[in-house]
C-alpha cells in the first residue's frame, strides 16, 4: 500500500525539470514512462463532463461563448478528434494524444479518459484535524487517498510531489471503490478523505467510492482548490459529507501570478457548496510578502461573512518554504495572529491558526461565552465540551458536524 511518506521517498528520485510551468518527472526514463502511459489509456476508462465536435452536433455554443464565433456564417473547422473538458474551470481544448491541464484527463483519439481512475499514488490514515477539519467529527481519523495532477500551478505547492507529478510516472495498482471502501472499514475509520492533490481530478472514482462508502456508514470528504465547475461539483456535494476549499488569496492577480489560476471561479465554489449544505470550511495558506496585506485578508474576511456567513471556519495557516517559493521565510506567528484577529473583527465567528502546534489559535471558542469547546494539542483533540452540538458552558449552539 503506497503511504504518502513512501511516495515523498520515490519522489526524491524525481528530476524535477520545468518546461512551460510543468513538471516532468524522469522516473525510470522517458521510455519508461511513454510506455506506462500507453497501457494505462489503453485500460482507462471513459471520463465525463466533456464534448466534442460530434457530440455537440450543430451546438456551438456547447463549447464556444465567444458571439463572434457563433455568428460565423461559413462552419469553423475544427482539428479531427478535439474535445473539451467541462470539469474544471479551465474547461481545457485537448488535442488527440494529449493529456489536459491537469494531466489526469487524456484524449485517446476523440474520446476523453481518467488516467487515475482507481490509481491513488498516496494512501494514509490522518486525524481530521490535519486536513483541516475542526467541526466535522473531532478526533476522527481519516483513510486519506490521493493521485497525481492539479489544475492549479501554485508556485507555494505544499503537495507538489503528488500534485505535479503525471498518473504515468509511477506503476501502482489499480484498485475498485469497493477495495478503498473494505480498506477503511478494516481500519475502523469514519471517514474516507480525498486530498493530498486536487481530488477533483479523480472525480469519477471520487464519486463511485464515496457512495458506497455512504452504504457502509463511511462519510466522504474532499479538500479541494475550488477550481470545479458547478455540474461535477453539484454530483460531488451530493455523494460527500463535508468539503475543504483552500482560498489561497483574495486577489485576482494573485491567484493568477501564483497560482496560474482565477478567483472568480474559486468564490463560486465556495458559494455553490455553502449552498448545497455540505459541511464546509475554508483554509488560507498565508504566504509572506504575496497574500498577507492587510487589505487582502480584510478583503478575504468580508466576503466569507457577507457571501457564505460567519460561521464557516476559516484556517489561516503557515507557509513554510517549500517548491517554488524556497526563498521565502515561514510565516511569522504574528501574521497569523493578526489575519485571525482581522477575520475576527470582520464578523467571522471560528477563525483559527494553523499549523502552529500548541498555539491558542488552535482551540475552538464558544462566541457567547468565550469559553473553549474543543481543545487541541497538535492535530489531536484533548478534550471536547460540547452536549448535543452546544457549548456545554452556556449552551449556544456551535455549527458544525459533531455525531
Amino acid at each position: 500500500m503506497w503511504t504518502r511518506r513512501g511516495l515523498l521517498r520515490t519522489s526524491a528520485r524525481l528530476v524535477p525539470a520545468l518546461a512551460g510551468g510543468a513538471l516532468v518527472a524522469a522516473v525510470g526514463g522517458r521510455a519508461a514512462a511513454a510506455s506506462r502511459l500507453d497501457e494505462l489509456v489503453a485500460s482507462a476508462p471513459r471520463a465525463r463532463w466533456w464534448t466534442s465536435v460530434a457530440q455537440a452536433g450543430a451546438s456551438c455554443a456547447a463549447c464556444h461563448a465567444d458571439a463572434d464565433v457563433l455568428k460565423r456564417r461559413e462552419p469553423h473547422r475544427h482539428t479531427a478528434g478535439l474535445v473539451r473538458c467541462g470539469l474544471c474551470a479551465r474547461s481545457c481544448t485537448i488535442l488527440p494524444g494529449q493529456a489536459g491541464a491537469c494531466r489526469a484527463r487524456f484524449n485517446a483519439a476523440g474520446e476523453l479518459r481518467s488516467l487515475v481512475y482507481g490509481r491513488p499514488l498516496a494512501i494514509h490514515r490522518d486525524p481530521i484535524e490535519k486536513k483541516p477539519f475542526f467541526h466535522f467529527l473531532p478526533g476522527a481519523e481519516a483513510f486519506s487517498i490521493g493521485t497525481a495532477g492539479c489544475p492549479l500551478r501554485c508556485r507555494f505547492c505544499q503537495n507538489w510531489q503528488i500534485s505535479q507529478a503525471r498518473p504515468e510516472d509511477e506503476e501502482v495498482p489499480r484498485r475498485s471503490p469497493g477495495d478503498l471502501v473494505a480498506a477503511a472499514a478494516g481500519a475502523r475509520d469514519p471517514v474516507i478523505a480525498f486530498t493530498y492533490n486536487e481530488p477533483t481530478v479523480q472525480a469519477e472514482f471520487l464519486i463511485d467510492v464515496a457512495r458506497a462508502a455512504r452504504v457502509q456508514g463511511i462519510r466522504s470528504v474532499i479538500v479541494s482548490c475550488g477550481y470545479a465547475s458547478e455540474a461535477p461539483l453539484a454530483e460531488m456535494c451530493q455523494a460527500l459529507a463535508a468539503v475543504k476549499i483552500d482560498l489561497k488569496g483574495f486577489s485576482p492577480a494573485f491567484y493568477r501570478e501564483a497560482c496560474g489560476a482565477e478567483l472568480s471561479a474559486v468564490l463560486r465554489s465556495i458559494k455553490q457548496v455553502a449552498r448545497s449544505g455540505v459541511h464546509l470550511e475554508l483554509v488560507n495558506l498565508v504566504v509572506p510578502t504575496l497574500n498577507d496585506s492587510r487589505p487582502m485578508l480584510e478583503g478575504l474576511a468580508r466576503w466569507v461573512v457577507g457571501e457564505v456567513g460567519p460561521d464557516v471556519p476559516v484556517h489561516f495557516t503557515r507557509f513554510h518554504p517549500d517548491y517554488l517559493l524556497q526563498n521565502l521565510p515561514p510565516t511569522p506567528v504574528s501574521t497569523l495572529e493578526r489575519a485571525r484577529e482581522i477575520a475576527m473583527a470582520a464578523g467571522i465567528r471560528f477563525a483559527y491558526v494553523g499549523n502552529v502546534p500548541g498555539h491558542p489559535g488552535n482551540h475552538t471558542y464558544c462566541p457567547k461565552c468565550g469559553k473553549v469547546v474543543i481543545a487541541r494539542s497538535n492535530f489531536f483533540v484533548t478534550s471536547i465540551e460540547l452536549q448535543a452540538g452546544r457549548c456545554r458552558f452556556c449552551q449556544h449552539p456551535i455549527p458544525g458536524v459533531w455525531s
